[in-house]
């Protein structure tokens, strides 16, 4: 598969040749059926003259930073401004520089995991920034574009990977979820959180964050199935970075990831994941058709994971540099960047304003994590029984044994053993 794109490629239409329409998106019917007082919508399918050999992909600056058109993406970004175009650039250089210090910092021993975002910047800069304040996010572990921006300081992003705390943010202060580990579990837990929304009356859309490896577990395809049957205003946002840690994506699926959703009744869509604006507009036409009680949208961002799928993972034993290459060239930051310097939008004293402030983050996330406390060591008993509970009660008593035996200095048979050594 390539994610090569170009502007001679026509927008697909509906029969009824309405642009932006759901059911343009996918070339098949997109019924939608709600419970009983849920409106329902059914979209014709789309002619075409001939079959495409590759998937059609929603893009709006190509790698060159060359802006094309699009009938049926661009009035969703028709409003931007220089700088808010500035303001996604600032986006993805910070998040790629805190995502560098603490990648860095796990190798200096000062976290135990990191997962990094390098290269997917664009999508989860541009999908993020779709997001009303109301809307709901449940990332995966590695939306850390997606949590700055909700606001979430991303010092708070590192507690978990360095063993201090079980997240470090409140989500409902951010309606940003905190991380979840276990594969595609989170787009269930939207599904039920888009349903309640819906029965609680109000308009806002939630929005779930999985990779291609995740498509595959049966999680994500229940959410499928429950989010369409009960019309949930939920979008499903796949980021396809080619490769489930050792597994590429061809060997996962005989049919481009976001044509899964016709099966189950809703529309996708793929959009060039390094394309920030292509992001943008794509998801805030999904959210807007959310909101808008015409149900689910999966959103197949096509991107690429350029550094390890975490630091414990060698990716130069699954792949060659080459492939890393071919896709360095289509850069998400350096694609806006020419498009920001071809527009003279920015000037040089922007880009070397972003970069001390680049390096002042850098500089607060190291320091923020070395100054971080140790967890309490007996939080571990607290919560687990809402009364109390003798068996813990008694573990909790043997742990502060233990742990008194650490302050007796070189009496103590640990610290004698530590000295014979």
């Amino acid at each position: 598969m390539t994610v090569d794109s170009s502007a001679t490629r026509k927008p697909r239409r509906s029969a009824a040749g309405k642009a932006g329409t759901t059911g343009s998106k996918t070339g098949t019917t997109g019924d939608t059926t709600g419970t009983a007082g849920t409106k329902r919508t059914t979209r014709a399918p789309r002619a075409t003259a001939k079959k495409s050999t590759e998937p059609e992909l929603v893009q709006l600056l190509t790698p060159e930073g060359k802006r094309v058109k699009n009938a049926e993406y661009d009035s969703y970004v028709a409003g931007i401004t220089p700088e808010d175009l500035r303001g996604l650039y600032r986006d993805m250089v910070l998040t790629r520089r805190f995502d560098a210090e603490a990648t860095a910092l796990q190798r200096q021993g000062e976290l135990g995991l990191w997962a990094s975002l390098l290269g997917q910047e664009a999508a989860q800069i541009g999908s993020g920034r779709a997001l009303r304040d109301d809307d709901y996010v449940f990332p995966t572990y590695r939306e850390h574009g997606v949590a700055w921006c909700r606001d979430v300081d991303p010092t708070n992003l590192l507690g978990m990977f360095r063993g201090v705390n079980n997240g470090g943010w409140d989500p409902n202060s951010n309606n940003f979820h905190l991380y979840t580990i276990v594969i595609g579990s989170q787009t269930l837990h939207a599904t039920g959180y888009a349903m309640g929304i819906t029965k609680d009356g109000a308009d806002s859309a939630v929005i779930a964050y999985f990779g291609d490896g995740a498509s595959s577990q049966g999680d994500v395809a229940e959410s499928f199935t429950f989010s369409a049957v009960y019309n949930a205003p939920v979008v499903f946002f796949c980021q396809n970075n080619q490769w489930a840690i050792s597994e590429p994506t061809e060997k996962q699926t005989r049919v481009p990831l976001y044509q899964r959703a016709q099966g189950f009744g809703f529309p996708g869509v793929r959009v060039d994941g390094n394309d920030v604006l292509a992001c943008l507009a794509v998801t805030k036409w999904a959210l807007e058709r959310a909101r808008a009680g015409e149900g689910p949208t999966l959103v197949e961002a096509f991107t690429y994971r350029m550094g390890a799928h975490t630091t414990s993972d060698d990716p130069t034993r699954y792949r060659g540099d080459e492939e890393r290459q071919a896709w360095e060239a289509k850069d998400p930051i350096l694609r806006l960047r020419r498009y920001l310097e071809a527009s003279n939008h920015a000037d040089e004293g922007f880009f070397a304003e972003l970069e001390a402030e680049s390096e002042t983050l850098g500089k607060r996330v190291r320091e923020a994590v070395r100054a971080m406390p140790d967890p309490d060591h007996f939080a571990i008993f607290e919560n687990v029984y809402a009364d109390g509970h003798a068996l813990v009660d008694e573990e909790r008593a043997q742990f502060a044994a233990y742990q008194a035996s650490f302050a007796t200095g070189s009496e103590s048979g640990f610290a004698a053993g530590e000295e014979g050594r």
